[in-house]
């Protein structure tokens, strides 16, 4: 049975190109006699807002979509994150960070000025090479600090990954694209990457659909999902939806979000057409 799901962030109203993801994962489940789930990703407690975690819920309904099952709120499900964190460091591929933002900028900096150096914005891997005892020593001294995957080391247990994209045909995972990824911080107790590859496990989700700029991240959750024991479901990565100006929608384009089109007088059929569904 084919399960899909949507999971948007509460930290505004949704826009055209969120109904559009929203139709998109609700009609490949439904015209395949499947599930549809719906979370919601609010672990960024610092933006994510209840009113817009209503607005979401009803805005969805106003549109014509249900979904299977209770909503999956992140924010009540840290103790799933933390379990998969720790099966992650028992396995050995992880490690704390020390550095700061501008630390790694500069870093990174200094690494594209050097001769025949690669300009990257990935992280560099400074504290990959700390020995456990500075490691210890520092958080022990209240240095703060985030939890990195080691794609290394990640790699080597894994071995050669694929994944099927029902656009893209099979795809060769190359998780060091990404660079050893934040899977939590001191401030942020799972990372973007960790909570959805959790998430779409327990969810039982068998197709992740979502836009092409996520096509990059699949790599990452890919390689979790491995050495994590997770199943590895099938992937469509769909084209943006894009404001006049060919540029991706956001949600600072208020014009373009589904409560100022209801207020408008929009109909539910008329803001699917605008979206790109009849």
């Amino acid at each position: 049975m084919i399960v899909t799901r949507f999971a948007p962030s509460p930290t505004g109203f949704l826009h055209l190109g969120h109904a559009y993801s929203a139709l998109f994962a609700h009609r490949a489940a439904r015209g395949a006699g499947g599930r549809f789930m719906l979370r919601i990703e609010d672990i960024d407690q610092a933006r994510c807002r209840p009113e817009f975690d209503a607005a979401i819920i009803e805005d969805l309904a106003w549109l014509g979509l249900d979904w299977d099952g209770a909503v999956r709120r992140q924010s009540m499900h840290f103790d799933d994150y933390r379990a998969a964190l720790a099966q992650l460091d028992e396995r050995g591929v992880t490690y704390p960070c020390f550095c700061s933002r501008k630390e790694i900028a500069a870093e990174i900096a200094r690494a594209d000025a050097a001769p025949h150096g690669a300009s990257s914005a990935i992280y560099p891997g400074t504290c990959r090479a700390l020995d456990e005892a500075e490691r210890r020593n520092r958080i022990d001294s209240g240095s703060p600090y985030a939890i990195r995957l080691d794609v290394e080391k990640a790699m080597r247990i894994a071995g050669r990954l694929t994944w099927h994209d029902r656009d893209a045909g099979m795809v060769a995972a190359d998780p060091a694209i990404e660079g050893d990824v934040v899977l939590a911080r001191r401030d942020a107790p799972v990372s973007y990457h960790l909570a959805v590859t959790v998430d779409d496990h327990l969810q039982g989700v068998t197709l992740v659909t979502r836009g092409i700029d996520l096509f990059r991240a699949t790599h990452i959750h890919r390689l979790l999902q491995a050495v994590l024991g997770y199943e590895t479901p099938d992937y469509h990565h769909h084209p943006l939806h894009t404001n006049a100006a060919g540029e991706r929608l956001s949600k600072r384009d208020g014009a373009l979000a589904v409560r100022a089109l209801r207020d408008a007088g929009k109909s539910p059929d008329q803001i699917r057409a605008m979206a790109g569904w009849c």
